[in-house]
């Protein structure tokens, strides 16, 4: 299925897929087609990002990209639906993804992860849900930078643990955090874990090393178990370059449960496949002593997803890493503008601008009011805790036409709302 004009990948389409080995020029026709998405074939697609709203409406919410399955993966699942085995697999002492993941990190940021840490999962937020069940227990303080992801604001209070806000601070420089004023937060509150998501959901900030390190003294200072999501990891734009916590060190990668996924650099969020490389003895006993199939487990095709992005999807992640890059050198450039009263730092990693409207008027939900006037739908600063009101997130890992409109209806939104109380 092909998502330009010409063959949007329409119902009733009859146009053949092509499951068979590609060559050269097809690959090249592949990664063109990520700059030609055609609206028609996005508005079809069953995926939440784009049904939400209906067809009136641009998203540039959920942290989908839409860019179309990565060729590599779609032929690797073609191949196994038709070699007709979809049965029990063959996994003694966990799936190929445990090896798969260290020899990444070894090739990607030089960390020697064990594999025999690993463990498989369906989603981050199971991991983290999982992390803070075995790390923890109700009434316990866990630290997390904010505003954060909702999914972890909502763990937290759904499993009876108290947030202990870490700040985001908004300076001129970008988005930093005060690691005194961290310290001093964990320190009182009597912390048990400390979150970190790094890049950045929703600042796009990259911790640098001296950071990373920073935050890693305060756990060893106050023995925390320390939670990274890191799925994010493979969308650092250069210079900027992502450091796993865990490889910071052997007492680092002790307390260090280290969350992350092929689904956000490949844009397979609905394989449900995820991994945990669980540092702390005591956790990992405990998440071992568990029921055999507690826990659960990927599918045969989530695994099979993964490492054929792993393995062979190179090109198109870097390929769709440039594009992301331009994407937001794009929002920037158009934001100060046409809206310059609309304030955000270029965010370091994802493809999520984190953009404070407070200076429109529009309330603690500009979102709301954007979608309202433009019919466009951005992330609601709130849905992201403290720190998020007068902010909205905009998703802009799409085409460039797709991207303008977005644009061109969220500066319409704002027009003529220049300054406070307007």
């Amino acid at each position: 299925m092909r998502p330009s004009a010409a063959a949007a990948g329409a119902p009733g389409s009859d146009e053949p897929d092509e499951a068979d080995e590609p060559d050269e020029g097809d690959e090249l026709d592949e990664l063109d087609e990520l700059d030609e998405l055609d609206v028609g074939w996005l508005h079809a697609k069953p995926g939440v990002k784009w049904a939400r709203y209906g067809a009136e409406v641009l998203p540039a919410w959920v942290a989908d990209m839409d860019f179309p399955v990565p060729p590599v993966v779609r032929r690797a699942l073609v191949a196994a639906v038709e070699g007709g085995d979809l049965g029990y697999p063959s996994w003694h002492g966990g799936t190929p993804l445990r090896a798969a993941f260290a020899e990444r990190m070894v090739e990607r940021y030089r960390w020697a992860a064990d594999p025999a840490k690993v463990r498989e999962l369906t989603d981050v937020v199971q991991g983290f849900q999982l992390s803070l069940h075995l790390a923890s227990s109700p009434g316990d303080a866990v630290a997390l930078q904010t505003p954060a992801y909702p999914p972890f604001l909502a763990s937290i209070t759904e499993m009876g643990r108290r947030l202990v806000a870490v700040p985001m601070e908004d300076t001129a420089g970008g988005w930093r955090f005060d690691p005194d004023r961290a310290e001093a937060a964990i320190a009182g509150a009597g912390c048990k874990v400390l979150v970190v998501v790094n890049p950045h959901n929703p600042t796009g900030r990259v911790l640098d090393r001296g950071e990373l390190e920073a935050l890693a003294g305060i756990a060893e200072r106050h023995d925390l178990v320390v939670v990274t999501d890191e799925i994010h990891a493979e969308l650092a734009f250069p210079p900027a370059r992502h450091v796993p916590f865990a490889s910071l060190g052997p007492e680092a990668a002790r307390r260090t449960i280290t969350l992350t996924s092929a689904t956000k650099a490949f844009n397979l969020a609905g394989i449900r496949c995820a991994l945990a490389h669980v540092g702390p003895d005591a956790v990992r006993a405990a998440w071992d002593g568990a029921p055999s199939h507690l826990y659960g487990q990927p599918g045969n095709l989530s695994v099979l997803a993964t490492l054929a992005a792993w393995r062979d999807g190179g090109p198109w992640a870097g390929a769709v890493l440039g594009r992301l890059r331009a994407r937001r050198d794009e929002v920037v450039a158009r934001l100060a503008a046409e809206a310059p009263a609309a304030r955000l730092h270029p965010p370091e990693g994802t493809y999520l601008a984190w953009i404070d409207l407070s200076a429109y008027g529009l309330g603690d939900d500009p979102a709301a009011a954007v979608l309202a006037a433009g019919r466009v739908a951005l992330g609601h600063g709130p849905d992201f805790g403290p720190g998020g009101q007068g902010f909205a997130r905009l998703n802009f890992a799409t085409s460039p036409a797709v991207l303008s409109g977005v644009l061109d209806r969220l500066v319409g939104a704002l027009a003529g709302r220049d300054g406070p109380g307007r």
